[in-house]
């Protein structure tokens, strides 16, 4: 066995967001003071994963619900853009690298999922590839700063999964949302529309095509939070909308409903909500972004 430690790199850094630590601190203490604490200490959020220049002001209100007193393990789970997959996979790291500060994977969570046998490894080139987890260490690093020796993190690619297996990973990773130490992060943009995007659903009862659009995600986001993974499911099925985590985000709603059986009250609420730009024509496009927050009471 060798004990060398393997580093994913920040491979977004310089692109997707800054490569220079003080400025990256700088742009996020920006976008959270701007933000209200309203329903700390979140056991869950659901923040967007696009470039900071697009949804970096979007993803500080969930984030600013983040209790870095409670947490000690952040899951981060990422849909997966670049690499088939029908399961969950987990990453050959140790470390992910930050602008800011370096995480360090909890290799005891890792090994217990091993366990299951439900887990695929992805690999370095994989999991540098995909942004969906990478465009969360820096905000998870920020919010997380007072106590930045004191929690680990634990990525997951979720793949493309079916309705029962989103409620088989749902069901194990339930007992970790139980845990009031755990924070999960799901990580989502929502309606990505425009012939780019081979989506170009329009309610003209909505009037400009940007308001179509924000209906039709505000209607997924009000399914959300009433933390019914069936009609979530139902709502896809019927509209398509391209929300690109709608996996993680089926396997945060199907954890819930396990806890709320043995009587666990919990409560969802979207707080912001943005489109990287207004569609008004058919040569338009855009990709929207929200921002949410679970509490458990």
């Amino acid at each position: 066995m060798s004990n060398r430690v393997v580093c994913r790199e920040a491979s977004h850094a310089g692109s997707w967001y800054s490569a220079s630590g003080s400025q990256l601190n700088a742009q996020l203490e920006g976008w959270l003071s701007q933000a209200q604490s309203s329903i700390r200490p979140a056991r869950a959020i659901i923040a967007p994963h696009a470039g900071y220049t697009y949804c970096g002001a979007c993803a500080a209100h969930a984030y600013k619900q983040v209790d870095p007193t409670v947490t000690r393990r952040v899951f981060i789970l990422g849909p997966s853009h670049h690499v088939p997959l029908s399961r969950c996979a987990l990453s050959p790291a140790d470390i992910y690298r930050t602008p800011l500060y370096d995480l360090r994977i909890d290799q005891k969570v890792y090994a217990d999922l091993w366990k299951t046998g439900l887990f695929e490894r992805m690999s370095v080139q994989t999991d540098e590839d995909e942004h969906s987890i990478e465009m969360h260490l820096p905000y998870t690093a920020k919010a997380m700063e007072s106590h930045k020796d004191e929690f680990s993190i634990v990525p997951v690619l979720v793949g493309a999964l079916s309705e029962s297996k989103e409620q088989e990973y749902g069901k194990l990773l339930s007992k970790y949302l139980a845990d009031p130490s755990n924070l999960f992060i799901i990580s989502s943009d929502f309606c990505h529309w425009g012939q780019r995007f081979r989506y170009t659903y329009y309610d003209e009862s909505q009037g400009e095509i940007y308001r179509s659009i924000e209906h039709l995600d505000k209607m997924g986001m009000s399914i959300i939070e009433q933390l019914d993974p069936m009609s979530f499911t139902n709502y896809l099925k019927k509209y398509r909308n391209t929300i690109c985590g709608r996996h993680p985000i089926g396997v945060l709603l199907n954890a819930v409903a396990e806890l709320r059986k043995s009587g666990l009250e919990m409560n969802f609420s979207f707080l912001n909500y943005a489109q990287s730009s207004q569609c008004r024509n058919w040569q338009d496009s855009s990709v929207s972004y929200a921002a949410g927050a679970l509490v458990v009471h």
